[in-house]
């Protein structure tokens, strides 16, 4: 599904150009009082003017009376053509304070952002993701967020060639910028194609050190892992997963402590990568430690996330080796004792039951560990009481 108006929960640059979506209460007029209008025509004579100074305050004034206004923006409509027009000028107070006046018109207006791309605002914003100033490439980076949330100009703004721009701020550019065009991204992925373009532009190396930089529970890493469930459909998208070092882990660590959307593209990436090849896939999801995480979503999980984690779950208990061979305490085995039950009537207590097991188990593990580390120290090898025999309490 598109990404609607993403920009209200993205960060400092929206928050900057983007407010809350009631009416104006600083004193301005109401869009549907009778002064409305002539401010409207006053600032719309103003944002024509032949001085630049006049048209860069009437684009602040649109700016701000479009901030918390769906009626201003509906009635400053008419300000899409002079507003494109200032974005090829060669001011950058004129292109920041038109690209900021554009993003606000163009949020929860589809009409508008659609007049915006078929007024030409698409290549001054592009070249503005290349700019060496981070303001106006966050702006365009924020600006395609809500242009992109449009189906009518999806397909026109991937024509463009904004994929590889975005993906270059994904590597390259500032904090905001890089949440900003990931968002974009996500937006743009929704739509059929899309995602074989954003692949061939490599992005999964700067998606998970996104990731790695984000709170697990943010919007920017439930983007983050969107994406990824969505590029690992492909098998160029789980080679490049598995052979960036700590991507697996990263989208491991989100499966247990994202937010609830986060976890549930999480676990979905690791069911879609172990059942296009488990036997390639399984040893690589289980080095990561993904089972207690995978147990928890099974009972505190969304639904899909649920289903998703108990389908993981039996794809990786099942052993090449029969049961009798297995060892009565390795976590192979308690997840083959106990999955088997999972879709009983108590679904809670036998999680928990897994849980349990499964930390006792990786404690004895551990103390093994530790037990065998001794056993190789000597004396020509430590200072003397360096080593010792002894073992934690159980």
């Amino acid at each position: 599904m598109g990404m609607e108006d993403s920009s209200s929960s993205s960060g400092s640059s929206h928050r900057r150009v983007v407010s809350a979506t009631s009416d104006a209460d600083d004193g301005t007029p109401r869009a549907s009082s009778p002064s409305a209008s002539s401010t409207v025509a006053q600032i719309l004579m103003l944002l024509e003017s032949d001085d630049p100074n006049l048209r860069v305050q009437a684009a602040k004034d649109i700016r701000r009376l479009t901030k918390t206004s769906q009626r201003y923006r509906r009635h400053f409509a008419g300000a899409v053509g002079p507003l494109v027009d200032m974005l090829h000028c060669g001011c950058a107070d004129a292109n920041e304070a038109a690209l900021a006046a554009i993003l606000n018109l163009a949020v929860k207006d589809d009409t508008n952002k659609i007049n915006i791309i078929h007024a030409g605002a698409l290549k001054p914003i592009i070249c503005f993701l290349q700019s060496e100033n981070v303001t106006l490439q966050e702006y365009a980076a924020a600006a395609l967020i809500t242009l992109s949330a449009s189906s009518v100009n999806k397909p026109i703004i991937t024509a463009s060639g904004a994929i590889p721009f975005l993906v270059d701020i994904l590597r390259n550019g500032g904090s905001q910028a890089r949440t900003d065009a990931v968002l974009a991204l996500y937006n743009l992925s929704t739509h059929p194609d899309n995602l074989s373009l954003i692949l061939q532009t490599e992005p999964i190396p700067p998606l998970i050190s996104l990731l790695n930089s984000s709170k697990r529970s943010s919007k920017t890493a439930e983007k983050c892992t969107a994406l990824i469930e969505s590029l690992v459909s492909f098998d160029e998208g789980r080679r490049m997963l598995t052979s960036e070092e700590g991507g697996i882990l990263a989208v491991v660590e989100v499966l247990e402590s994202g937010s609830l959307l986060s976890r549930e593209h999480a676990v979905g990436a690791l069911l879609k990568m172990c059942q296009s090849d488990r036997s390639k896939y399984r040893e690589p999801i289980l080095r990561e430690g993904v089972i207690p995480g995978l147990l928890e979503l099974t009972v505190q999980g969304t639904a899909k996330s649920q289903l998703k984690a108990q389908s993981l779950l039996k794809l990786l208990r099942d052993s090449p080796y029969p049961r009798s061979e297995l060892q009565p305490d390795t976590l192979e085995n308690i997840v083959c004792n106990i999955m088997s039950q999972i879709d009983g009537e108590d679904q809670t207590g036998k999680a928990r039951q897994m849980l349990s097991e499964m930390v006792k188990v990786s404690m004895e593990q551990s103390l093994r560990h530790l037990q065998q580390r001794a056993l190789v120290c000597t004396p020509a090898d430590l200072p003397i009481n360096s080593c010792s025999s002894e073992v934690p309490s159980k």
